[in-house]
């Protein structure tokens, strides 16, 4: 009896995943989300002016995000540092964990900064440029 309880139970749990995973995502913001693989598509298949657009936008909302998440972590970063104890500490250390979480945002950000100033350039119209 106990084991039909249980299997009922587990059963009614993964029918509600399901059914959560099926539904549709709904965007509170305008900006798009693309996968991994639908922005190297993006940009193996770009050649319009707004196809650029869009990776440049994306890029630069990537860059704000890693920003972001970069201030986070500096600011554990300053509250950790006064608090390291001694040399002789397990490595590594707390401070050492936000200081290069805090320099791989950074790392990415300014990666996705450069790709988003190559997209943006790519998405002005030939004329623009060269009238300049």
């Amino acid at each position: 009896m106990t084991r039909n309880v249980c299997a009922a139970w587990i059963l009614s749990l993964a029918f509600a995943g399901i059914g959560r995973a099926q539904a549709p995502v709904s965007s509170t913001d305008s900006s798009s989300h693309y996968t991994r693989t639908e922005v190297k598509g993006l940009a193996r298949g770009a050649h319009a002016p707004n196809q650029y657009m869009a990776l440049a936008t994306y890029y630069g909302e990537r860059q704000k995000h890693y920003q972001q998440r970069a201030e986070k972590e500096k600011k554990e970063w300053e509250q950790l540092r006064p608090n390291t104890v001694s040399m002789a500490a397990k490595y590594p250390r707390p401070v050492d964990s936000a200081r290069n979480a805090y320099e791989y945002y950074m790392a990415k950000a300014s990666e996705s900064g450069a790709l988003e100033a190559k997209y943006s350039r790519m998405a002005t119209p030939v004329a623009l440029v060269n009238a300049q």
